[in-house]
């Protein structure tokens, strides 16, 4: 907020970018401030009606962006699945999601039985992290490679944070999504319905989520090929590949714009 307001009084171009469905309190107050806000969903343009809005998707990292130029599965270098097996990939966000690890390991015995494989990215906040195992089961703290896993990855079970939701359809990736519920203004669920929507993803809140409830539903999904092919079409109809080359065309446009009026002056 002071970065725009000190822009706006030097007569500064201000641009800002918002991820998420439904924009956070200082996107909402200063955007009518703002000479353009860029936004990552659709959705997001009704809770921002005197702004200049744009939607120009949200950037990811290049491998993401390789692994969406890829047709098929890519390989994961450092752990040896099957081919033809089934993976479930299991994250959390950035600092993990105890309650959503706890929920999996739960479950993870019915899908381990049918023959299928989880990647189980836990956080570091976890005390429980190492109660598991299975030869199936791959438990990490973090991975670094994130595009080949959920490109492998025939379902992922997720929070619903932006930056999850978007490299999920770049790389056309099926999800169950539990959104943190104490995130600011419940936000993830607006992220997690625009997913829901399209029919890329099913939503389900943690509090009316059981063990049992999710093993049944990954179960289900994983057991219907065509469903799962339709979810993972509906997550790319989501996706912007060229978000980033539409930010920088955005930030010079308005640059060359202002420095054009200064010219005049």
């Amino acid at each position: 907020a002071p970065a725009i307001i000190a822009a706006r009084s030097l007569g500064l171009p201000a641009i800002l970018h918002e991820s998420n469905a439904l924009p956070g309190k200082v996107t909402r107050w200063l955007s009518p401030w703002c000479t353009t806000v860029a936004l990552g969903f659709e959705d997001a343009v009704q809770h921002l009606p005197k702004a200049q809005t744009v939607v120009v998707g949200t950037p990811v990292r290049s491998q993401f962006l390789e692994a969406a130029s890829n047709a098929e599965h890519t390989g994961i270098k450092d752990i040896d699945i099957p081919a033809e097996a089934d993976v479930i990939v299991v994250v959390g966000g950035s600092q993990g999601a105890v309650a959503v690890n706890q929920l999996v390991r739960e479950a993870a015995p019915a899908w381990l039985a049918a023959g299928r494989w989880i990647i189980h990215i836990t956080g570091t906040n976890d005390p429980d992290a190492d109660s598991f195992s299975h030869p199936h089961y791959v438990h990490r703290p973090f991975y670094n490679d994130m595009a080949a896993l959920f490109q492998r990855a025939n379902l992922a079970i997720s929070r619903a944070g932006a930056g999850t939701l978007i490299e999920l359809a770049i790389t056309a990736t099926p999800s169950i999504l539990i959104p943190y519920p104490f995130a600011a203004e419940d936000h993830q669920t607006y992220n997690a319905k625009a997913f829901a929507n399209v029919g890329a993803s099913q939503l389900h809140p943690q509090n009316s989520l059981s063990a049992e409830m999710l093993q049944a539903l990954v179960s289900e999904l994983l057991n219907a090929p065509e469903q799962i092919e339709a979810m993972a079409i509906a997550a790319r109809s989501l996706s912007t590949t060229d978000s980033a080359a539409k930010v920088m065309q955005l930030i010079e446009e308005e640059i060359s714009e202002h420095r054009a009026k200064e010219a005049c002056v």
